[in-house]
């Protein structure tokens, strides 16, 4: 049984602490987004997926009922980062499962300022649900006073240049590429411009890493609405169906810590896996897609997806964007929306945001920032911990 999207919505992507919304608001203006992109009530609706990772227990009940109390099921999804597209991939399940054939996928997060910690209670990282994970950093890096999760993503970016010959020009224009591309997205929480060397006198967060290679905190929210083929021939709807071609979610293997490595660690692994079944289900690959939005929390994890997906050779990531290859003109387009760096990373919002963006250019929709003749789509999502789940959208 296939499933399709046939409406998606999202909030702009704000600043913490600069709007003066709740989480429910966010969810509702998202949520109310998505369903009149489908041109449907919520009462057509049969299932509720929701994704945060900071707000209570229950809160995907608080947000859904926004939108209307209809009594149908919301189930509350938290895998780290990768939260959104967890919720994208029940709602996909639901549907090709037979189990409904309208089903809303909900994502959003409120934040604080800051950077994130490293999942830890009260400091104490023996209790951190990645601490097997810090701990494979602790053994190869030591333990820095810097933000964790940029430490432990600026030393697979320390890793990947010792072992490679990256450079720290080519991790600054990964960054100078994603906050182009956001000047042209009214939704991202960043639209300014900046040269690569900008990027490198901007301050270190953990070195190689400037703050401008860094995602930020975020305040938003995105859904999806995810139906059966059914639906939308009774709904009429193919003018507005884009199909989940294939969709995979790896977690950590041995792979990812018996190196000792951060590259691993970090989830180059687990998204090879991902990537790999996802062509397989399928039956294509990556040269048949043309626009992507991957997880890019930090420019080296951009430089790790391109690898990981089969977009080059283990190592050239560094050399294939300073080709060109992955903007505009280029092989591929990706972040056209200018990823999590530029267009923000609300943690449970996030994987529908990147599911959205690819809607709008199968469509046709994404304005100036089209991608010309789009008609294949692929969407990367990774949380630390581990979760990665690869999505693969394609036109009819």
């Amino acid at each position: 049984m296939k499933s399709y999207i046939v409406g998606v919505g999202m909030t702009k992507f704000e600043k913490p602490e600069t709007r003066d919304w709740q989480y429910w608001d966010m969810a509702k203006e998202a949520g109310s987004a998505a369903l009149a992109d489908a041109g449907i009530p919520y009462g057509l609706v049969e299932q509720v997926p929701v994704g945060y990772c900071f707000q209570a227990s229950t809160a995907g009940q608080r947000a859904a009922y926004e939108l209307g109390l209809t009594g149908v099921p919301v189930y509350n999804v938290n895998n780290n980062c990768a939260t959104a597209s967890t919720a994208l991939m029940m709602a996909r399940q639901f549907v090709e499962g037979g189990i409904a054939d309208c089903v809303l996928a909900l994502g959003f997060e409120k934040m604080a300022r800051g950077a994130l910690g490293g999942g830890s209670d009260g400091g104490d990282f023996a209790t951190s649900p990645v601490a097997r994970h810090y701990g494979v950093m602790a053994a190869g890096h030591g333990f820095e006073m810097t933000p964790p999760t940029a430490q432990i993503f600026g030393n697979a970016a320390r890793e990947h240049m010792d072992r490679y010959g990256t450079t720290e020009i080519q991790l600054a224009a990964v960054a100078a590429k994603n906050h182009r591309h956001s000047s042209r997205n009214p939704n991202a929480q960043f639209q300014d411009v900046y040269s690569v060397e900008e990027i490198l006198a901007a301050r270190t967060i953990h070195r190689p890493l400037t703050k401008l290679q860094c995602s930020p905190t975020s305040d938003g929210a995105a859904a999806a609405v995810v139906v059966s083929e059914r639906f939308v021939a009774e709904h009429g709807l193919a003018d507005r169906a884009v199909e989940i071609a294939a969709q995979a979610m790896t977690t950590d293997t041995e792979e990812s810590f018996a190196s000792g490595s951060c590259i691993d660690v970090v989830g180059r692994p687990m998204s090879r896996a991902a990537a790999r079944q996802v062509y397989e289900q399928s039956g294509l690959g990556i040269e048949d897609v043309d626009v992507i939005e991957l997880h890019d929390c930090f420019s080296i994890n951009e430089l790790l997806t391109y690898e990981a997906l089969g977009m080059c050779e283990e190592g050239a990531s560094g050399k294939l964007v300073e080709s060109g290859a992955t903007t505009y003109g280029g092989r591929w387009v990706v972040n056209p929306s200018g990823g999590l760096i530029s267009k923000g990373h609300p943690l449970g919002a996030t994987g529908l945001a990147q599911a959205a963006e690819l809607v709008w250019h199968l469509r046709g929709e994404a304005g100036p920032r089209q991608v010309p003749g789009a008609r294949v789509g692929l969407a990367h999502n990774i949380g630390l911990g581990g979760a990665a789940v690869v999505t693969l959208l394609r036109t009819q």
